[in-house]
């Protein structure tokens, strides 16, 4: 199986599988929190309308989670706090 990696920690995923699916299914179930009380956020929507689920894959900022392809080695960051 392949894997991505979350935070330093490594994550299974299946060929075809988006990052925030590879996530939910490893347990990892927020990544980010919002600016107005700390409120966690992941996969809301999950089909690329939201913005709950932005991430940071390979330096580049403000990805959806949902609509991004886990590719082998793939480095993903959560998106921190709302801007």
């Amino acid at each position: 199986m392949s894997q991505i990696v979350f935070e330093g920690r490594p994550v299974p995923f299946h060929p075809g599988q988006s990052i925030g699916a590879a996530l939910t299914a490893a347990g990892i179930r927020s990544w980010r929190t919002t600016r107005s009380g700390g409120r966690p956020r992941g996969l809301y929507c999950g089909i690329g309308v939201c913005f709950d689920c932005l991430i940071t894959v390979n330096g580049r900022p403000s990805l959806r989670a949902c609509m991004v392809e886990a590719r082998e080695g793939d480095v993903v960051e959560g998106g921190g706090r709302d801007a």
